[in-house]
């Protein structure tokens, strides 16, 4: 399909001639490689990823995005673990054709990975990621940040800005001084809730109660006790919808009217498939609503186009971006290379990718000196109707 230029693969690590590098027209194989949950509890966001890329992989062979690039992905299922995750990993790392990885979906499953993709150069760019210390190690609350790995990137805004987002959300626009926290003690859900609480008491606002649960949980009847007891206006969760649903669920059922507020994890038409009394319950996404988005409706016609069964879901849009983001990268690395890929063409995208800026689905894609996005829009929804509603639109503002 895509024969305008004939690119050797030989001494590039990066592709593949599908005529055996002999020439003759044939186009050069890059992979992008997909991380993401594709089974398990969190498969319906997972699978929306890899639609959302393959998709973007379709246009770009189309338009003939890269003269004599042909691309195809390559998706793995990290069942939203850390240890299925590091194995995709060094497997994407063992296939020379892949130039860059779109994913993970977890924060905790990304920590397992870092390494492995930074001693390889190879590129990652995570659409859903938003644990702060991926990007600005450890130490980025107290001032102290610093990039631990640079082939790591991602379009997703971070918990450093989602929490107190929300939580500027529920002490001034929702007029709640109460909350009860709840978080999963997993690497996403601990660290937004913790930034949550942070901002939350600066607004005057007060914790009423604070509990960990196990993310595999599903009977919260002794924390629904203590949400009751407690006076509480509102539950936070720092978690995703698996267990967000049922908690807010056995909330309601127990008499606690009050909504539960969580991040990105949640915002998902399965926390209300889980729980059909969420009228009401809000969480926070990063980005501007894809559907409201001029930039996006392309995307939207395009994947509707395409027959996906299954919807792109919260981060179809970041997935896509996520995706061109590479392809981008590919291209300029091939154009500067007169046409062809270097040998060092992993080494050669990661530095592209650092320099990239495009307008993309969910608006201008490029990244800061950590790899971490530029856009720091985030949308407040609510429940409404069996579905999640826009109700504010904004950035934070510290």
């Amino acid at each position: 399909m895509i024969g305008a230029l004939s690119l050797s693969a030989c001494g590039s690590r990066g592709g593949k001639s599908s005529d055996g590098g002999n020439g003759g027209g044939s186009a050069t194989t890059v992979t992008i490689g997909i991380d993401a949950p594709l089974t398990g509890d969190l498969s319906a966001i997972g699978i929306g990823i890899r639609n959302s890329v393959e998709l973007a992989v379709k246009k770009a062979n189309e338009a003939n995005e890269v003269p004599g690039v042909k691309f195809q992905i390559k998706a793995l299922d990290d069942t939203a673990k850390p240890g299925p995750g590091q194995q995709n990993a060094t497997q994407l790392v063992a296939d020379n054709s892949v130039l860059g990885v779109v994913g993970p979906l977890n924060s905790s499953v990304a920590q397992s990975m870092q390494q492995i993709f930074n001693d390889a150069n190879l590129v990652e760019i995570s659409p859903a990621n938003t644990g702060v210390a991926l990007s600005q190690g450890e130490k980025w609350v107290t001032g102290e940040k610093k990039r631990p790995f640079k082939t790591y990137f991602r379009t997703a805004t971070t918990d450093a800005v989602q929490g107190p987002f929300a939580a500027q959300y529920l002490a001034k626009d929702a007029k709640k001084s109460k909350v009860f926290l709840i978080d999963d003690q997993k690497t996403y859900g601990a660290g937004l809730a913790a930034t949550f609480k942070a901002e939350f008491t600066k607004q005057g606002g007060t914790i009423v109660g604070e509990e960990h649960v196990n993310p595999d949980d599903r009977d919260f009847s002794a924390i629904v006790t203590k949400v009751k007891s407690s006076g509480a206006e509102a539950v936070y969760y720092g978690g995703e919808y698996p267990a967000a649903g049922p908690l807010s669920l056995q909330l309601k059922e127990a008499g606690a009217n009050i909504p539960l507020m969580g991040g990105d994890g949640m915002q998902s038409a399965d926390f209300i498939k889980l729980n059909p009394k969420s009228a009401g319950d809000l969480a926070t996404a990063v980005g501007g609503p894809v559907e409201q988005l001029p930039t996006a409706a392309k995307f939207i016609a395009d994947y509707k186009a395409a027959g996906y069964k299954d919807p792109y879901e919260t981060y179809g849009g970041y997935s896509y971006d996520s995706g061109w983001a590479i392809i981008e990268a590919v291209k300029s690395v091939v154009t500067a290379n007169n046409g062809k890929l270097p040998s060092n063409a992993r080494a050669a995208v990661v530095d592209a990718v650092q320099k990239i800026s495009f307008d993309g689905v969910t608006g201008k894609v490029s990244f800061d000196e950590f790899g971490d996005t530029t856009n720091k829009q985030l949308t407040v929804y609510t429940v409404k109707d069996g579905k999640w509603a826009v109700d504010k639109t904004g950035t934070f503002s510290g």
